[in-house]
């Protein structure tokens, strides 16, 4: 069982960047891939960004490409979501997530374990 903490969501000006990290315990971290993944209000979730378990691999929502980076660090068992050039429309809860997967490819849906989110807030 892994339990998954989000930090560093806050309010930014468009243009601006933030840096959320997810802190996983239990579980063996690096048997999984993680992944972030988004909720405005009244919009379905949306995926991200998802890593691998090695960090090799990396997938990135179409709205975000070429803004956002992931990462993972399974030395501290971490994951982080560098958010920069961030617009109106990236203003969601994000949550961090983590299915087990030792494949390199990275998975878009059926994750099994879910942080409690974090807001991030980007006012115009």
């Amino acid at each position: 069982q892994v339990q998954l903490e989000e930090t560093g969501g806050g309010l930014v000006q468009a243009g601006g960047s933030l840096r959320l990290s997810c802190e996983a315990s239990g579980g063996t971290f690096s048997d999984h891939a993680m992944a972030w993944f988004r909720q405005a209000p009244g919009k379905e979730r949306e995926f991200v960004a998802g890593i691998n378990w090695t960090g090799e691999t990396t997938d990135y929502g179409d709205s975000v490409k070429g803004r956002f980076t992931i990462s993972r660090d399974n030395a501290l068992n971490t994951a982080s979501l560098q958010m920069n050039s961030l617009k109106p429309e990236d203003t969601a809860i994000y949550y961090c997530a983590a299915r087990p997967w030792l494949v390199q490819a990275v998975p878009r849906g059926q994750y099994n374990y879910w942080g409690p989110g974090t807001q991030v807030t980007v006012s115009s």
